[in-house]
């Protein structure tokens, strides 16, 4: 039997309840608590893509692999939606705190059984189908948690510190991420490179088991929200949620500004600072992976008190202002902060592009997109074919004129075609006379730099995510908001967010220009700004009691 955390407190006349107790308190730290071990559950899939792409997508090139590894990754986003859609609307039917434990049950045993799969050279394609599957179930999972949570805490805060009190479920995603990187730092640590990528990236997932029975035990110490206790005692409760929430164009139209005005520019924000830079230095800058995680656990801790922050920032200025900033704030320096990064982390990749640029002349109607998505084109049959999935492969920028037969030059130096069985060999060569580097140099990396650079991009993280729950929770009335609230914020931050690193990536493979994957959050996160301006309303003095 769960023990009454707000026993204690007085019950309070309508419109007042939100003087927060003591014991409230404890109720909402229990709550983000439990929301980290989620995040963590979620995320750590995130951090070992590399290691995934290896495990369950053998049999495809490289860039592939990857990219198929990041689509999976992406499938528990895509059903998010669906989730909110689902558990959202059980949370609005029957309560929050039900809803919490069914949520935790389904992530956590589905991250425990990914560390039981088989990989692809034991059970085939089989393996990939039930990696995708268990992703789908933390996709719906997840899709059901966030509303509740945000709801839950927010329906417990005072109602001038409601910007602050969600804030602490904002730092869980971040903390989540953090804790995965501890552990999956740590397990690298402990075997060392080559065991962890044979079997022990297993580790991180199946001690995911410690923090699902932690986390359901703190759960089951919850009590109802006050708001929705009383709603229930007086018969309020909304008997068709989903039909409130957007089949009436009063409530549907608030959730289209909530999601084209605000969520779509912070998903992508969030999902540039803390998941495409990761995949940036390692993937296209070849950081080793240890030294990634390492500095993006620096910036990660660095950067979160700044939820915090913002979030009681938010309670005095308003919710709007921030989030919007932070969105003009990322258009205007992602561009300069990844070409810094790149400076930064690979120096020899930095000053082989200034002084041996890479250009590729060749026919478009003779190239290939350099992506496969099953994995039988060699790219050997065309001197441009041969050429781009060489640069693709060795992490390599380049231009594209459309006269020439696949001629690659590198500054000065122009390599042809030739024979095409020894082209790739030729012009890897080349490049490597010219200065391009297999990896980066761990001794030339100037970390306090990096760590400095993936700083401000968290920085921007903060700003965008921390107010963006309380704003969220007061945009919608009590009877439907864990309905209402949880559909934009997945979409936005499922599809528009989940899908970033996916297509960055891709964009980058089928231009090769390491910086153009960059459009994507650069465009979305500026229409946010212009959309947010001119049409979504500041929430920060609302009472959330009707």
């Amino acid at each position: 039997m769960s023990q009454d955390l707000t026993s204690d407190t007085p019950s309070a006349p309508e419109g007042d309840h939100h003087v927060a107790t003591k014991n409230e308190k404890m109720v909402i730290a229990a709550s983000s608590l439990g929301t980290v071990f989620e995040w963590y559950d979620f995320y750590l899939y995130g951090l070992l893509a590399t290691t995934i792409s290896a495990q369950f997508f053998a049999g495809v090139n490289d860039t592939t692999a990857f990219i198929f590894a990041l689509a999976a990754f992406a499938a528990g986003f895509a059903v998010r939606p669906f989730g909110a859609l689902v558990f959202g609307r059980i949370g609005d039917l029957v309560g929050r705190k039900n809803t919490f434990l069914v949520t935790m049950g389904i992530m956590g045993g589905s991250t425990f059984a990914v560390g039981l799969l088989p990989n692809f050279a034991t059970a085939g394609v089989l393996a990939p189908i039930l990696l995708v599957t268990l992703r789908v179930l933390q996709g719906l999972a997840l899709g059901g948690q966030y509303g509740g949570a945000a709801t839950y805490v927010a329906e417990h805060a005072p109602n001038h510190k409601r910007g602050l009190y969600t804030s602490w479920i904002q730092t869980t995603a971040t903390l989540g991420l953090f804790a995965s990187l501890l552990v999956v730092i740590g397990t690298r640590s402990w075997l060392g490179e080559a065991a962890f990528a044979s079997w022990g990236w297993r580790v991180p997932f199946l001690a995911s088991v410690l923090l699902l029975g932690v986390s359901l035990w703190v759960r089951l110490q919850l009590n109802e929200s006050p708001v929705y206790a009383r709603m229930k005692a007086t018969g309020n409760v909304s008997k068709a949620p989903l039909t409130e929430a957007f089949l009436r164009w009063g409530n549907l139209r608030i959730v289209l500004i909530a999601l084209f005005g605000a969520v779509v520019g912070q998903a992508v924000v969030w999902y540039t600072g803390q998941f495409y830079a990761l995949f940036f230095l390692e993937k296209t800058l070849k950081v080793d992976g240890m030294t990634a995680n390492v500095l993006i656990a620096i910036a990660l801790a660095l950067g979160t008190p700044f939820f915090v922050f913002f979030g009681w920032l938010s309670d005095r200025i308003g919710r709007k202002p921030i989030i919007l900033a932070g969105c003009l704030l990322a258009s205007i320096t992602y561009f300069p902060l990844f070409h810094a990064l790149t400076q930064a982390a690979n120096p020899a990749l930095a000053e082989a592009q200034a002084k041996a640029p890479v250009t590729v002349y060749a026919d478009p109607a003779t190239c290939s997109v350099q992506f496969d998505p099953i994995g039988k084109n060699k790219f050997d049959r065309t001197g441009c074919d041969v050429a781009k999935s060489t640069l693709a492969k060795a992490g390599v920028p380049y231009a594209s004129q459309p006269n020439g037969n696949g001629e690659v030059s590198i500054g000065t130096q122009k390599v042809e075609v030739g024979e095409l069985s020894g082209y790739s060999k030729r012009l890897g060569a080349a490049l490597t006379e010219a200065g391009y580097p297999a990896k980066a140099e761990d001794a030339r990396i100037n970390k306090p730099l990096v760590v400095a650079i993936l700083f401000a991009l968290v920085l921007l993280v903060t700003m965008v995510y921390g107010p963006i729950a309380g704003m969220l929770v007061e945009l919608f009335p009590s009877r439907i908001r864990y309905t209402s609230m949880s559909l934009p914020y997945h979409l936005g931050n499922g599809w528009f967010g989940g899908f970033l690193p996916a297509t960055a990536f891709a964009m980058v493979a089928a231009t090769g220009d390491i910086y153009y994957g960059l459009w994507y959050p650069v465009v979305a996160a500026a229409c946010t700004f212009i959309l947010g301006l001119l049409l979504l309303p500041e929430t920060f003095r609302k009472k959330i009691e009707d």
